[in-house]
């Protein structure tokens, strides 16, 4: 699905209550992104998420270089170097985007973690 609204802002994915990705001009942000089979530990479930991102990225014509920012969010705190081992692997080591990770309860017990991202065209 793709919107547009006004001249500079278009709508990628989504549904009526979201869009997985919204572009302004040159910027690109996405919708958090959960991983879609929650039996998985967290290095299956990072490697899920980021591939989903790495997915929602290529809609927007660019890749994981362009990222600028990266929030994650993870259920369990005790997972950081799992996630990180995962992470460190994937991210543009020439390009690595700003960065937060925070512990927090996330909309279901079985999500690990939830990432969020921007970007530049």
């Amino acid at each position: 699905m793709t919107r547009e609204v006004g001249v500079n802002l278009q709508r990628l994915g989504g549904n009526a209550r979201y869009s997985q990705c919204v572009i302004s001009a040159d910027r690109i942000e996405t919708a958090g992104i959960v991983a879609r089979d929650l039996r998985q530990d967290i290095g299956a479930q990072t490697r899920d998420v980021l591939q989903q991102l790495e997915d929602i990225l290529a809609m927007a014509k660019v890749d994981k270089s362009h990222l600028t920012r990266v929030q994650i969010w993870l259920a369990d705190m005790a997972d950081f170097d799992a996630m990180n081992a995962v992470y460190d692997a994937w991210v543009d080591q020439q390009n690595p985007p700003a960065r937060a990770c925070v512990g927090a309860a996330l909309a279901d017990s079985r999500y690990r973690l939830e990432i969020q991202a921007c970007a530049v065209s």
